[in-house]
Order: structure tokens, then sequence, then C-alpha cells
């Protein structure tokens, strides 16, 4: 019932080019969020701010996050992902560029939480686009790519960044990058339509793309569901347990890191950062690889959700051995650890997205994607806390290098826990009709 066929792939491939949409969009909604993380130690003393002001700015994002995620779940699964879109990218745009009028931390605090609310609408739009554009066996692997986009933008992100920085200023870094996402709205409104909208789509490959939808009910003939009804499902809440545990680690690996290796090492954050471009390459890597993985495993064969339990527990593994940390003051042997885990992270990222559509109807996806990511958003305000809370006393005590060891092992930890609270809640992760 969960295994796919075997099915011939058409010769044309315009669903690839909407992937390549998709990467682009999370390209700049990384480029954008990740410009606060390196302007940090500059920040930081233009406005006097300490860890703790500056993990509240970090849960204003998150928090505000939180609420866009559900909010814009909803509004796509009502209005489509083309609109959808339209709206997400125009409104973190203009928030991201707001942000060089900003004269307070309290203003910070309200561009953060503006620039969250459009961010939001990126993952609900280009999950539900994936589930709309291709079949499930090519999925995960579809996350994958657009997924590193994330990474591609962490990873200019330390190399433009410093370069505006030591040119022009910290206002014009926040202009210049967030002007970017206009340029990508006009790709999209020239170039996107749904599957049954699309011109540029041939008859063959339109087939392939519903080619597994036997078991699902044409979206006419599904009944329309609540937005509290969905709760009641044990596939929503294996989505939130798992988004729960490990988006706070990866917000931690992104606003904190430039931080970690300005304190812990002395890089200068005005010049290209090799160790950051290093760690998010290795993101990269993770996001292709886990979706090829579990992709290369249901052609060869395997059941969808064991493919995906398995290179989500794989995954999990990978992310372990960064406690070790703190065993090391060789930077390099950090780099890799930190390297290994963000690789672990990704690849988790591309596969626990895809269930989603797995398990749900396309008609759901966007509302559980945002509950989901509601519950990883909570789970990075919550983080912070502790995070600002732990560097301050170890600050205090002239030992910062061991406030992040302690993170550390709370990042090694959180992944497998994630896993074994989602096998027990959906041991085979069966679809649900409704």
């Amino acid at each position: 019932m969960n295994q796919i066929p075997a099915l011939q792939t058409p010769k044309t491939n315009y669903r690839w080019f909407v992937c390549v949409l998709l990467f682009f969009a999370t390209t700049i909604n990384y480029l954008d969020r990740q410009v606060m993380g390196l302007l940090k130690p500059v920040l930081e003393k233009e406005f006097n701010w300490t860890e703790t002001d500056y993990s509240y700015i970090v849960m204003a994002f998150t928090a505000s996050y939180a609420v866009g995620l559900v909010v814009f779940g909803r509004i796509i699964d009502k209005i489509g992902t083309r609109l959808g879109y339209t709206i997400s990218i125009t409104f973190w745009s203009i928030a991201a560029m707001a942000h060089a009028a900003v004269k307070s931390t309290f203003g910070f605090g309200v561009a953060r939480a503006s620039l969250a609310l459009g961010e939001s609408g990126n993952f609900p739009a280009a999950i539900k686009t994936v589930a709309e554009w291709f079949p499930k066996k090519e999925r995960a692997l579809a996350t994958g790519i657009f997924d590193s986009g994330s990474n591609i933008g962490a990873c200019v992100a330390p190399i433009l960044i410093p370069w505006i920085l030591g040119m022009y200023g910290w206002q014009e870094a926040f202009i210049i990058t967030g002007s970017i996402g206009f340029l990508w709205l006009v790709a999209w409104r020239i170039f996107y339509q749904t599957p049954e909208k699309q011109k540029r789509l041939s008859p063959e490959e339109r087939a392939y793309i519903n080619s597994d939808e036997a078991a699902e009910l044409p979206a006419e003939q599904q009944q329309n569901v609540s937005w509290f009804s969905l709760f009641k499902l044990k596939q929503t809440w294996a989505f939130i347990i798992g988004k729960f545990f490990t988006d706070p680690i990866w917000y931690f690996f992104l606003f904190w890191l430039p931080s970690y290796f300005s304190s812990t090492f002395h890089l200068d954050l005005k010049k290209p950062s090799l160790p950051l471009v290093v760690i998010y390459t290795a993101t990269t890597i993770g996001a292709i690889g886990g979706g090829w993985l579990s992709s290369y495993l249901i052609k060869k064969g395997w059941f969808v959700y064991r493919s995906r339990k398995f290179t989500l527990l794989l995954s999990a593994f990978c992310v372990v051995p960064i406690f070790l940390a703190r065993y090391t003051t060789d930077m390099w042997v950090v780099i890799g650890l930190i390297s290994l885990a963000v690789l672990g992270n990704s690849a988790w990222s591309a596969n626990i997205y895809t269930i989603v559509s797995d398990m749900l109807p396309k008609k759901a996806v966007s509302s559980v994607i945002g509950i989901g990511g509601m519950a990883g958003a909570i789970g990075g305000v919550i983080f912070p806390l502790f995070i600002g809370w732990v560097l301050d006393y170890y600050k205090g005590i002239g030992n910062i290098v061991g406030g992040y060891n302690v993170i550390f092992i709370v990042c090694s930890l959180s992944f497998l826990i994630a896993w074994i609270l989602m096998h027990f809640v959906t041991p085979k992760m069966k679809p649900i009709q409704f």
C-alpha cells in the first residue's frame, strides 16, 4: 500500500525547472535571514547588546515565524501556491530592507518579527508545490534540492555580507540583500502555474506527475477538514515532534555560529569566513544527499515509510558526534564535527518535510507544514532563552567556550530523541484519506 510502482520517466523535465525556482526562493529566504547573525558582533557594539538581548531578538523572529507558519500554511491551502508565494516574498523582502532604518534594540525586534512573518510562507508553499509537481518517489530529492537553497544562502552570506559591510556599512547589507527577492518574484509570476494550468508542460510529464495518485482522491472529492481536526491525527503529531526537537538546533547553527567562531577562535567577521563557508557547504551536501538516499531506496523497492525512517535515523546519528567539540581546541576538528552535524540536520530536513506529503493528501499539506513549523518555531523561541542564559553565565566566569560546549551536548541528543518519539507515534507512517 505504501510502495511506489516502477514508472517510466517522461522526456520533458519542466518539474525540475519549478524545483530550481523553489531553490532560489529558499536561497534568498536564508540569505535575508542570515544577515543578522553575521552582523551580530558589529551590532552588539553599536547597540550595547548582551547575549540575552540578542536572544530576545532571535525570540521575536522565531515567535513571529511560529504564528506566520500557521497563518500562511492555512492561507496557501486556500489560495494556492502561486499567489501565496507572491505575498510571502514581497512581504519579507520589504521587511528585510526595513532593517536598515532601525535605530534601537526594540526596532530590531520589530523588524525581525516582520521578516519572520513574511519568510514563514516559504516552506508551506514550497512543500505544497513539490507535492503538486512530483510523484512520491521523487519528492524527497526535489525537497532536498530546494532545501539546499537554505544552505547556499547561508554559505553565500559569509562571503557577501562581510564584503558589503567593509565597503558600505551594515545598513546597506540589509538593503542590498533584501532587494534580491523582487528579482525572483518577476520570474515566479512569469513562469509558474500549477501543473493543471501550465501550458509549457507536456501531457506525458503531466501524466507522470499524477502517476501515483490512484491511492488519493482527487482534490474536488476530498472533504474539507478543519484546522483543529488535523491535531487528532497521529501523522500530524509525528511531524510536530520531529520539528519541535530539531528546528531549534538549526536556528542555533544559523544565528550563533558566526559569534561562536568570533569569540572562540577570534575570526574577523569583516572578512570572508572560510569556516562558515565549509560548514554551510556541508549542509548542501546533506540536503541533496539525504533526499537522494530515500528516493534511491524507494526506486530499489523499499517501502516509502522504511526509506524515510532509515534516512532520518542515519541523519540523527550524524549529529551525535558534535558533543566531542568540547575535547579539542583545534579549529578545523571543530569545523569537521559541526559540518557533520549540519549535514545530518539538512538530510533530516529534506525527509521530514517529505513525510507530510507521504502521509497526507495535497489538500492538507501546507496546513500541516504550518502546524509542524509552528512547533519547531516554538522550540526555537524556548531554546534561545537557554542559550542566552548559558552563554551569559559562562561569559561571567570567563569561559564562553564552556557555554557552547553545554549547548553542543544538547544538540547531539535532540535528533535521536525526536526519531524515537516519532517511531512510537507512527511506526509505519500510514497514509490517511479525508
